[in-house]
């Protein structure tokens, strides 16, 4: 079997990995992508991209329900599990197969199969027809990430589900148990619960949402509460009694235990790189808590080896996987790269109601040392948010006092993740307060809010 020998192999098409292997096909080199199950990886599969068709639809319900209060009638109003699911199914396959266009259309040789690496430049991919051996200077690991299994938490698909049971349900759960308030579980919670699930979020902190700022946390919480939803903080399942349709949770809270039955439970409590049986140990790279040790161009210390994304650590968000995915293909096709800082990356959770943020939160400001300016503005105040129905929400914005610079943004509400971005761009730009005050912001839009926060924070708010 001759070795076939490209530039750059990639290994896994998740969205860093098909994002790197287009660029460098962009950048004049011979690229080959190992993938092992789907193109487009978790998140456009099994996460970001179904769970948002989902939450899409019981927003919808949401809405329907609410007819009323916007002078419309709606009666009879239902929802079809098995139909939910094929859409969001539907919206998943169709961009699958756009990755699968594009590799085409970028000369990208696609390998479907498992990948290993025994030695400095050389992949083994053994597929379902047989073996291929490929060599190539560079080569990107994009493995990305699972969830975490908790001992004695362990997902069955019939009582306890991980996301990809939640995203094709067996049956609608009546009464449900998320263990894990990040962004995952608050989705999947948000979900369950607007179509008619009882539903009860243990988080170990002591918030929900933990890495928001506490502010946006406590406000979302109280949204949820309101929404019927049981929050416990600080709490943590110890074990799970399976029995026939129910499981009963211990619950140790405040250092007792309490038991409590559900038909189903959703675990959603952090991930866990997919780096074992690479060879990457025999390699010599470094890994940490099952993530590769990189520096901030994502390299190994081993010569031509790159690792991107959720493999590489925390933020584990898509967007910063083909960031990280850009900037290796550049650093490889001997462009100037410009690595990612974390703090700049935005974290959006798409519950009801949205969250989104960018850069420090309050109590990270303080504590790396910043005098800080702190701008709030409600949705009560904005006139679109009141028509759309949508007046619970806020905006909050930090600066430093000395410079001005925009620290931090963070916001709780209708449509917050697409605003988040005009806080984004302001952070890459290094917009100061000043800039954003005179910049002239249309009405009415939600994103007057964004204005008059940054304005609040230099007591200069008009509508409050």
């Amino acid at each position: 079997m001759a070795a076939q020998n490209f530039d750059v192999i990639v290994i896994g098409a998740g969205p860093g990995g098909y994002v790197a292997a287009i660029r460098a096909a962009q950048l004049g080199m011979n690229v080959a992508i190992v993938e092992r199950e789907h193109m487009g990886g978790i998140c456009l599969n099994w996460g970001c991209i179904p769970t948002k068709a989902m939450l899409r639809s019981s927003e919808v319900f949401h809405l329907m329900h609410r007819a009323k209060e916007f002078g419309l009638k709606a009666t009879g109003v239902d929802y079809d599990l098995d139909a939910v699911v094929k859409r969001s199914r539907a919206v998943a396959g169709q961009l699958s197969g756009g990755i699968g266009h594009l590799m085409k259309k970028n000369k990208v040789k696609v390998f479907m199969g498992e990948a290993t690496i025994p030695a400095k430049g050389k992949v083994i991919v053994k597929g379902e027809k047989g073996t291929d051996e490929l060599t190539a200077k560079n080569i990107v690991l994009a493995t990305g990430a699972r969830a975490r299994e908790l001992p004695g938490l362990e997902a069955d698909g019939e009582l306890v589900w991980t996301y990809k049971h939640a995203l094709q349900p067996k049956k609608m759960p009546k009464k449900l148990l998320v263990i894990g308030s990040g962004a995952i579980g608050i989705e999947f919670a948000s979900f369950y619960n607007t179509l008619g699930a009882n539903t009860t979020v243990v988080e170990v902190m002591d918030r929900v949402l933990p890495v928001e700022d506490a502010e946006i946390s406590a406000f979302a919480k109280k949204q949820f509460v309101k929404q019927g939803m049981k929050i416990m903080e600080k709490s943590m399942v110890k074990q799970l009694d399976r029995g026939k349709g129910k499981v009963t949770a211990h619950i140790e809270m405040g250092g007792k235990i309490e038991k409590m039955d559900f038909d189903t439970v959703i675990s959603a409590v952090g991930i866990v790189g997919n780096v074992e049986g690479l060879g990457l140990e025999a390699l010599g790279v470094k890994i940490d808590r099952t993530h590769v040790v990189t520096d901030e161009f994502c390299r190994t210390g081993v010569e031509g080896l790159y690792a991107i994304g959720d493999i590489a650590g925390a933020p584990w968000l898509a967007h910063k996987a083909s960031h990280e995915g850009v900037m290796v293909a550049d650093l490889i096709g001997g462009k100037h790269a410009h690595p990612v800082k974390p703090e700049t990356i935005a974290g959006c959770t798409y519950c009801h109601p949205q969250v989104a943020s960018v850069g420090h939160t309050e109590a990270k400001a303080k504590e790396l040392g910043y005098e800080i300016k702190v701008g709030r503005f409600p949705f009560i105040g904005n006139g679109k948010a009141i028509a759309l129905g949508e007046p619970e929400g806020m905006i909050k914005t930090i600066f430093d006092s000395k410079t001005g610079e925009l620290l931090g943004a963070h916001m709780v509400g209708a449509e917050v993740t697409e605003l988040i971005q005009g806080y984004v761009v302001g952070r890459q730009l290094e917009t100061t307060e000043e800039d954003l005050m005179n910049t002239v912001f249309p009405h009415p839009t939600l994103s007057e809010m964004m204005h008059e926060s940054v304005l609040d924070a230099y007591d200069r708010v008009i509508h409050m």
